[in-house]
């Protein structure tokens, strides 16, 4: 099964393991990945941008 190429929130809260209020902290820091808010107010996150997030956080946990 393909994966999709647009999670949303609690999609992406779910599999790096972090509450909604830990993800909007990091967020206001500058230090989650990139989303995408849609018009109706929605947040989205590319698997491309979550996956190179997680890649970049393998690299400052070595």
């Amino acid at each position: 099964m393909a994966r999709p190429q647009m999670l949303k929130l609690p999609e992406v809260l779910t599999e790096i393991g972090m509450s909604r209020a830990a993800f909007y902290r990091m967020r206001a820091r500058g230090k989650a990945p990139r989303i995408i808010k849609l018009p109706n107010g929605q947040l989205r996150v590319r698997r491309s941008d979550l996956d190179t997030w997680l890649t970049g956080c393998e690299e400052l946990a070595a």
